[in-house]
């Protein structure tokens, strides 16, 4: 039998008060954990096995990301908890300083700097800015992401990778 959750509840991290019921309500009888992907986090329907090997079904509108720590509640009154996998993505950073004597090289690594923006928006390649980085979803096959991000040919730029949890905060690019 599937547990089919569809009623949202809200994130234990932002509401105290569902924190608690989930704590009240006892792990083991009346909820249930599943681990997602990054890409299950993006889907409308969801097929998974919760840590107890029960299986469960989610579902839920597609134009907004399944978040660590978000609860559901199925209809046969149980609790879901959803946890994030860790996953691998691209690091971009700068060996160069900003400072750089050559306004003609600031200038033409600026324009390449928005124009590289402007290209992972249009892609839909999730990103995070953090600490002077750029961190980039691996979405599609990492070395077309890796070929059209050398293609700009900035300077000072270094491409990595680290794995690591995205959470919630992801930027998301919508056209309406």
């Amino acid at each position: 039998m599937i547990e089919l959750a569809e009623s949202y509840l809200g994130n234990i991290t932002e509401n105290a008060s569902l924190s608690e019921r989930l704590e009240k309500a006892g792990f083991k009888e009346h909820c249930l954990e599943v681990y997602l992907s990054q890409a299950d986090s993006r889907k409308g329907r969801i097929h998974s096995r919760a840590t107890s090997g029960v299986d469960v079904g989610i579902v839920k509108n597609r134009d907004w990301l399944l978040r660590e720590g978000d609860i559901f509640e199925t209809q046969n009154g149980k609790l879901l908890l959803i946890h994030l996998q860790e996953q691998k993505v691209m690091v971009l950073s700068f060996t160069e300083l900003i400072n750089d004597s050559s306004l003609k090289r600031l200038r033409d690594r600026d324009i390449n700097l928005v124009h590289l923006g402007h290209v992972l928006g249009n892609h839909h390649w999730p990103i995070i800015i953090e600490d002077g980085k750029i961190y980039v979803e691996l979405v599609i096959d990492t070395e077309v992401i890796e070929a059209t991000i050398r293609n700009f040919s900035i300077p000072g730029l270094e491409i990595d990778y680290e794995w690591r949890s995205l959470k919630e905060h992801t930027h998301h690019h919508h056209h309406s």
